[in-house]
C-alpha cells in the first residue's frame, strides 16, 4: 500500500510505512488472541472479557505518563523502544506457543507488556506529525495514517483469524513480530529530533495545564466525553464478541476473522471517500457521522440476538469501521490544529487516558455482565453507550462548525 503523496515531506513516509506495519502486526496480534483463549485455553465470553482488559489497560493507566515524557524527550526514539518493547511481547508468546506453555495469565500478561509499547507509540506519534508536516497538510497525513490503519484492520483480523484456524496460533503470532521488527527498522531512519534544552518544570502544573487546556475547551470537551462512551461500549462488545460468535453464532476461527476483517473495510471505504466527503459537507457533519454509525453498527450487532447471521455481524463491523474512521481523521485533525504543539504530548496523552483508557474499564463490564447476565445483556449495555455518545455530541457546537479552527491559546 503507497502511504506516500507527493506533497507530504520524505520523512513523513517513513512515519506511515511503521504505521502500516505496526498496525499490521497489531491487528494480527489482537484477533489471534481471543481465538487462541477459546479454542487452545477453553475460555468463554467472561475469561475473553478479562483478557481484553489486561491487553487495554495500560492506556488507562500509562498514557499521561506518556505524554509527559513525550513533551520532554525525542519522539522518534520513544517510537523506536516502543515498537522494540511490543516485538519481544509477541516473540514471547510464540516461543510459549511452540513449547507448550502458554495458559491464560500468561497471554493477558504478555498482551499487557505489548500495549505497553502500543501506548507509548500511539501517544508520540500524533505529536511527531506536526513538526514534520506543514499545518496547511496535516488533514492530508491523517488521511493517510488512517487508510494505513483501516487496510490493516481489514486485512489483520481476517488474516490472523486464517492462520490460527488453518495453521495454528504459532504462525499467527510470528508474522506478527516480524511485522513489528519491520516498524521499528522504518521508524529508526527517521531523522534525529532538535531536543530543546530542557527546563525544570512542576510536573503538577504540567498535568493541569493538559487537562485544563482540554476541559475548558468547547470543541475537545464534548469529543473527550463522546469518545469515552464510543470506547466504553465497543469494548464491552469486543470483549464478548469471539466467544459470542464461535459459541452462539456458530462461526469458525476464519469466519470470526473475515467479520473482524469487514470492519477494517468499512475503515477502508470511510478513508478513502473522507477527502471527497470533506469538500461536499461541513467539518461538523463529518465528525459527527461517526457517532451516528457507531450506534446504528451497535443496534444491528443487538438484533442477531434474534436473527444469528454471520452476515449481519458483518454488516454490524462495516459500519463500525465506516462512520467512525472518519471520526477519527477529522478529531484527530482538529486536536492537531487548535493545540499549541508544546501541550500535544500532554493532549494527546490525556484523550488516550480517557478514551482508550475506557476500554479495559468497558472489557472489564463485559466481562462482569457476561459472567452474571449473559452475552444479551452485554450487547444491550452496548447500545446503551453508543446511545449516550451520540446524543453528547449532537448536542455540543462540533456539529455546526463549517471547517477546521484557528489554533486556541492555553489556559491555566
Amino acid at each position: 500500500m503507497n502511504t506516500s503523496a507527493p506533497s507530504l515531506p520524505a520523512s513523513f513516509h517513513r512515519i506511515g510505512w511503521s504505521n502500516l506495519l505496526a498496525q499490521f502486526s497489531e491487528q494480527i496480534a489482537l484477533a489471534a488472541a481471543p481465538l487462541a483463549a477459546v479454542l487452545l485455553l477453553s475460555a468463554g465470553p467472561s475469561g475473553t472479557g478479562w483478557l481484553q482488559t489486561a491487553q487495554t489497560l495500560p492506556f488507562l493507566l500509562l498514557s499521561i505518563p506518556a505524554g509527559l515524557v513525550v513533551d520532554r524527550a525525542s519522539r522518534r526514539s520513544l517510537m523506536v523502544g516502543s515498537e522494540l518493547l511490543r516485538a519481544l511481547s509477541l516473540a514471547s508468546i510464540v516461543a510459549l506457543l511452540v513449547a507448550g506453555a502458554l495458559n491464560l495469565p500468561l497471554l493477558a500478561l504478555l498482551g499487557f507488556l505489548g500495549a505497553i509499547g502500543t501506548v507509548c507509540y500511539s501517544v508520540a506519534a500524533p505529536a511527531l506529525i506536526p513538526s514534520l508536516v506543514p499545518r496547511a497538510q496535516l488533514a492530508a497525513a491523517n488521511h493517510w495514517l488512517e487508510l494505513a490503519r483501516s487496510a490493516a484492520y481489514t486485512a489483520g483480523p481476517a488474516l490472523g483469524g486464517a492462520l490460527v484456524g488453518w495453521t495454528g496460533a504459532p504462525a499467527a503470532y510470528a508474522l506478527a513480530t516480524v511485522l513489528s521488527l519491520l516498524a521499528v527498522l522504518y521508524l529508526a531512519g527517521l531523522p534525529r529530533e532538535e531536543i530543546l534544552p530542557k527546563q525544570k518544570r512542576d510536573l503538577t502544573h504540567d498535568l493541569k495545564e493538559g487537562a485544563g487546556f482540554i476541559l475548558h475547551h468547547d470543541l475537545l470537551r464534548p469529543i473527550l466525553v463522546t469518545a469515552i462512551f464510543f470506547n466504553t461500549g465497543w469494548f464491552i462488545l469486543q470483549a464478548i464478541y469471539v466467544a459470542y460468535a464461535v459459541q452462539n453464532l456458530g462461526m469458525t476461527a476464519a469466519e470470526v476473522g473475515v467479520t473482524l476483517g469487514i470492519y477494517g473495510g468499512g475503515m477502508i471505504l470511510g478513508a478513502v471517500i473522507a477527502p471527497a466527503l470533506a469538500r461536499r459537507v461541513s467539518f461538523g457533519t463529518t465528525i459527527l457521522l461517526g457517532p451516528i454509525g457507531g450506534f446504528g453498527a451497535a443496534v444491528i450487532m443487538l438484533l442477531t440476538l434474534w436473527l444469528p447471521s454471520v452476515w449481519m455481524a458483518g454488516l454490524s463491523f462495516f459500519l463500525f469501521g465506516a462512520g467512525p474512521i472518519l471520526w477519527t481523521i477529522s478529531t484527530m485533525t482538529l486536536r492537531q490544529a487548535v493545540t499549541p504543539n508544546a501541550m500535544l504530548g500532554r493532549v494527546s496523552a490525556f484523550i488516550m487516558t480517557a478514551t482508550f483508557g475506557a476500554r479495559p474499564i468497558g472489557a472489564a463490564i463485559g466481562a462482569v455482565i457476561a459472567a452474571h447476565h449473559g452475552v444479551a445483556a452485554c450487547l444491550t449495555a452496548a447500545v446503551g453507550c453508543f446511545l449516550i455518545q451520540f446524543l453528547v455530541i449532537i448536542a455540543s457546537r462540533v456539529p455546526r462548525l463549517r471547517e477546521l479552527p484557528e489554533a486556541s491559546v492555553p489556559t491555566s
